[in-house]
C-alpha cells in the first residue's frame, strides 16, 4: 500500500509541476513590453488566432521561454547524476567545473571563430566539458577515481577556465566580445528557434537513457563498496554518468549561457518532495530546472521593464544562498 501512496504522491508532483510549468509558459508568452492578450496568446499558439501577435509569440517569446526549459531541465538533471555519483549534496555542473569548461569552449568559439553556426555551439561545448571531465577523472585517479579529489581538483580545474575565459575576453573583437559577455551571463535574451532545435536532441536523448540507467545510478548512494558488492561495473558506470552529465550540462551551456545554482536546487527541491529514488526523482528535478530558469526569465524580464536582468543573475541571487543555508546545515562551514 506504501508503493502505491508513494507512486501516487509522485504523480501528483509531476502534474503539479507540469502545470506550473504551463502557467509560467503562458504568462512568458502573454507578458513583457506589449502585453498581449490571453485568449490571443494561447490561440496563436494553437494556430487558430489571426497574424496580429504572431511574430511576437512564435519569433520573440515562444522560443525563448522553451529554450530555457530545456536549458533547466539539462542543468537538473546533471546536477541529479553528479550529486548521486559523487554521494555530494553540493556538487553540480557550476561548482565542478563542467560549467566552465563548456563555456570557456564557447567563449572561444565566439571570439575566435565568428563564422561557425550556432548548430555547432552543442558540440564545442560538450567538447569543452568533456576535456574538462577527462581532466578531472584523470588527475583524481588513485587507484581508483577519489570523488573528493574529483570535487577539489573541478574547483581548481573551473577557476583556470574562468582565467582563459578572461583572456578571451581581451583580445577579441569587440563586437564579439560582447556577445560573448551577454552569453556569459547567463541571459535568454535573443534566443529564437535556432537555440532551440540544437538543443532538443541532446535532451531529447539523454533523458530516456539516464531514466533507463537509474536503477544503476541508485547503486552509488550506497558507497564504492557495497556498489561493486552489489554487481556493478563501478568505473565504467562512472564514466558512462559523467558522459551523460557532460552532454546534459554541455548543451545547457551552449544555448543559455552560464546559469549558475540551477544544478544545485532543483536535484535538492525534487529529492525533498520525492525521495533520493532516481526514477522519481530525475522527471522532477527536471521539471523543477526548467521552472526555475523560465519563471527567473519571466523575473528578470519584467522587475526592471524595460531593463532586463540575465537569468544567471536571479538564479544566483537565490541560489547563493541556498548554498550557504546547505553548507551550514552540513557544518562545512
Amino acid at each position: 500500500m506504501a508503493s502505491s501512496v508513494s507512486k501516487r504522491h509522485w504523480i501528483w508532483i509531476i502534474g503539479l509541476l507540469v502545470l506550473l510549468n504551463l502557467l509560467v509558459l503562458v504568462l512568458s508568452i502573454v507578458m513583457g513590453e506589449r502585453t498581449i492578450p490571453l485568449l490571443a496568446a494561447i490561440g496563436t499558439v494553437l494556430g487558430i488566432g489571426g497574424d496580429e501577435y504572431m511574430f511576437t509569440v512564435y519569433k520573440l517569446r515562444l522560443p525563448r521561454a522553451l529554450t530555457g526549459f530545456l536549458a533547466g531541465c539539462g542543468l537538473a538533471m546533471s546536477g541529479t547524476i553528479l550529486q548521486v555519483i559523487t554521494r555530494n549534496p553540493l556538487a553540480s555542473p557550476g561548482v565542478i567545473g563542467l560549467n566552465s569548461g563548456a563555456a570557456a569552449a564557447v567563449v572561444a568559439a565566439i571570439v575566435l571563430v565568428p563564422s561557425m553556426p550556432m548548430s555547432r555551439l552543442p558540440l564545442v561545448a560538450f567538447g569543452g566539458a568533456l576535456l574538462v571531465a577527462t581532466f578531472i577523472y584523470g588527475l583524481s585517479w588513485r587507484k581508483g577515481s577519489s570523488m573528493l579529489r574529483m570535487l577539489l581538483i573541478g574547483i581548481g580545474i573551473s577557476a583556470m577556465a574562468g582565467a582563459l575565459i578572461t583572456y578571451l575576453m581581451t583580445i577579441g573583437n569587440i563586437f564579439r566580445v560582447s556577445q560573448a559577455f551577454v552569453w556569459m551571463a547567463g541571459s535568454l535574451y535573443g534566443r529564437t528557434w535556432d537555440h532551440f532545435w540544437p538543443l532538443l536532441p541532446w535532451i531529447v536523448v539523454l533523458f530516456p537513457l539516464l531514466y533507463l540507467l537509474a536503477r544503476q545510478l541508485d547503486l552509488f548512494q550506497f558507497g564504492d563498496e557495497s556498489a561493486m558488492g552489489l554487481g556493478i561495473r563501478l568505473e565504467t558506470m562512472r564514466l558512462v554518468f559523467i558522459a551523460i552529465s557532460v552532454g546534459l550540462a554541455g548543451s545547457a551551456v551552449s544555448m543559455a549561457g552560464t546559469i549558475a545554482f540551477v544544478g544545485l536546487m532543483a536535484p535538492h527541491m525534487a529529492m525533498h518532495l520525492v525521495g533520493s529514488q532516481s526514477r522519481k526523482r530525475i522527471p522532477v528535478a527536471a521539471l523543477l530546472g526548467g521552472f526555475i530558469v523560465m519563471l527567473a526569465d519571466l523575473l528578470g524580464r519584467m522587475l526592471f521593464s524595460p531593463f532586463e536582468i540575465p537569468v544567471g543573475l536571479i538564479t544566483a541571487l537565490i541560489g547563493a544562498p541556498y548554498m550557504i543555508y546547505l553548507l551550514i546545515r552540513r557544518r562545512v562551514v
